[in-house]
């Protein structure tokens, strides 16, 4: 349902009326995020009230590029080297303030990138996604990360990964475009989709629950729809941004 209602958005709404929902998305994600960080209730809502705040000010100021280089430092640098550290509760503060990131940018790519391109990045995530569960449910034997997401495999990742770069080869072919950047685009938003599945995995295992939150009835939470796409998307507004993308 909450695809459904994002693809209706994005293909019907006006910019102005898809970051309003953007931000009610943030304020909901925001929420989740805070209880994982062990906020009471109340300090969750003023938490997440600041993360969506923060999404609509700088929408409004147009700062997004800001924010998508922000994006690509903390999901290329620093999210790989605090997976390998470990994410613990002792690091409310900085789990709080990586709030901003994993939500703010992702809001702000959708708000701001063409509806055709948001999707073709959400259908990198869901490819990746698929491919990633079933190669690894049929040939997956290395754990991936154990200590974080014991039933993710290095097999597994690999077919994620084997499965965008398929897709981007037909897009390329369907689009009569060079092939090499679909690829290249294709593989580095595989990973860095995996990663947002995994922090998003570690932030949750710290806190020790299973599901991000019960906003989505029989679903889990938000954040647990989301994981992946809140590092694909503003790592794609970055290389879209760059010269000659």
């Amino acid at each position: 349902m909450l695809i459904a209602a994002l693809l209706a958005a994005l293909l019907f709404l006006p910019r102005n009326a898809l970051a309003a929902l953007m931000a009610a998305l943030i304020l909901g994600g925001g929420f989740e995020w805070a209880r994982l960080c062990r906020l009471g209730r109340a300090a969750a809502w003023s938490y997440a009230v600041l993360v969506s705040a923060a999404f609509l000010v700088l929408w409004r100021l147009r700062f997004e590029q800001d924010a998508f280089i922000a994006a690509g430092v903390f999901w290329v640098a620093a999210v790989p080297l605090w997976l390998a550290i470990g994410v613990r509760a002792a690091q409310r503060l900085a789990l709080l303030a990586a709030g901003f990131l994993v939500l703010v940018p992702a809001g702000l790519a959708v708000a701001a990138l063409e509806p055709g391109t948001v999707l073709m990045v959400l259908v990198v995530v869901w490819v990746v996604d698929t491919a990633a569960y079933f190669v690894g449910r049929r040939w997956g034997r290395r754990k991936l990360a154990p200590a974080i997401s014991p039933g993710k495999t290095w097999e597994g990742a690999a077919g994620g990964v084997g499965g965008a770069l398929l897709y981007a080869l037909i897009l390329a072919l369907v689009r009569h475009d060079a092939l090499s950047p679909y690829l290249a685009a294709a593989a580095l938003l595989a990973a860095i989709s995996i990663l947002g599945d995994l922090f998003e995995s570690a932030a949750k295992r710290q806190a020790e629950v299973k599901d991000s939150g019960t906003l989505l009835p029989g679903h889990g939470g938000i954040l647990d729809r989301i994981d992946s796409a809140t590092a694909a998307l503003p790592l794609a507004a970055l290389l879209l941004s760059l010269p000659n993308s």
